[in-house]
C-alpha cells in the first residue's frame, strides 16, 4: 500500500521539509468554524488524526488547552516531536479506525491532507464518538494539480509541471479519487446533518527549482514510482530540473516561482 511509504524514516525527512506549506487560509477557517460552533466555550482538546510531522498540529496549539497528533507511523511521529517546542501538544503512534480517547472528550477532529488514508465508516464511528455536543470536525487536503507563474514564462513551466503530474497521477490509488472529488465522498458519508463542503480554496506560495524538484519527492506517487523503477525515478527529477533551468535561464539559481493550488476543506458539528 502506498500508505506504507509514511513509515520510512527518510521520507518522513523529505516529507517534512519540502511538502507544500501548512494553508493558513484553511488554519483560519478551520478556526472560525469551530469558535463559531462551539460559541465560545473555552476549547480545551484539539485530535490531529494522520497528523503526520505535525504539520497542521501545531497551528492548532495557540487556540487549545491541549492537542493530541496522531499517527500510525512511528517514523513521522519521531520528526513530529523533534519539531515541536509547543508544551500544550503531544503525539502518539495509534490508527486512525480505533482512537484512544474517552467518549465525548474533544472539541476538535482535525485530519490535514489524511482523511483519504482512513478506513472511513470506522474512522467517522470514532470521530463521532469523540466529539463532544458542538464538537467539530475538519478534514481537508489540497487537488493534485498546479498553477505555476513567473514573468513571462509562466506557460512554459506549466507544459513542465503538468507531465510531471501527468507521471505522478500514473501512481495514484484508489484515494486519487477522494482527491479529484474535493471529497465529496466524505462530507456525504459524515452521519453528521450540522456540515460544509469548501471547495476551491486558492492557495499561492512561492518555489525555487530546488524546493519544486524536493516537493515532487516528498509526493508518495513518485516514492511509488521509486519502488518500482529507480532510475527512471531519478531521470524525471533530473530531466524536470534542466527544463526549469533552461527555462528560467540567468534566474535559475535566484527565481522564486508562484504556484497556486486548490485547497478544500469539510467541516461538521455534533449537535
Amino acid at each position: 500500500m502506498l500508505v506504507n511509504m509514511f513509515k520510512k524514516m527518510a521520507y518522513s525527512l523529505k516529507y517534512q521539509k519540502y511538502m507544500f506549506p501548512v494553508s493558513d487560509e484553511i488554519t483560519n477557517i478551520v478556526l472560525s468554524y469551530v469558535k463559531r460552533k462551539t460559541n465560545g466555550r473555552p476549547l480545551e482538546m484539539a485530535l490531529d488524526v494522520g497528523c503526520g510531522t505535525g504539520r497542521y498540529t501545531l497551528p492548532l496549539a495557540p487556540h487549545f488547552k491541549k492537542v493530541l497528533g496522531l499517527d500510525i507511523s512511528e517514523s513521522q511521529i519521531s520528526v513530529a516531536e523533534q519539531m515541536t517546542l509547543a508544551k500544550n501538544v503531544t503525539y502518539m503512534v495509534a490508527p486512525a479506525e480505533k482512537l484512544p480517547l474517552k467518549d465525548a472528550s474533544v472539541d476538535l477532529v482535525n485530519a490535514g491532507l489524511a482523511a483519504h488514508w482512513f478506513t472511513l465508516d470506522k474512522f467517522l464511528d470514532e470521530t463521532v464518538r469523540v466529539l463532544k455536543t458542538r464538537g467539530c470536525l475538519a478534514f481537508h487536503a489540497f487537488v493534485l494539480s498546479s498553477e505555476l507563474e513567473y514573468r513571462n514564462v509562466s506557460d512554459d513551466l506549466n507544459a513542465v509541471m503538468s507531465e510531471v503530474w501527468d507521471t505522478l497521477m500514473q501512481h495514484v490509488d484508489k484515494y486519487g479519487d477522494e482527491l479529484l472529488s474535493q471529497y465529496q465522498n466524505i462530507f456525504e458519508a459524515i452521519p453528521l446533518k450540522d456540515k460544509e463542503h469548501i471547495t476551491d480554496i486558492p492557495v499561492t506560495f512561492q518555489f525555487s527549482i530546488p524546493e519544486m524538484i524536493g516537493f515532487i519527492q516528498s509526493t508518495v506517487m513518485f516514492q511509488q514510482i521509486k519502488e518500482i523503477d529507480v532510475k527512471g525515478a531519478e531521470q524525471l527529477l533530473t530531466h524536470t530540473e534542466k527544463r526549469f533551468r533552461e527555462i528560467l535561464g540567468e534566474e535559475a539559481d535566484s527565481g522564486r516561482m508562484n504556484m497556486s493550488i486548490k485547497h478544500f476543506c469539510v467541516l461538521a458539528c455534533k449537535n
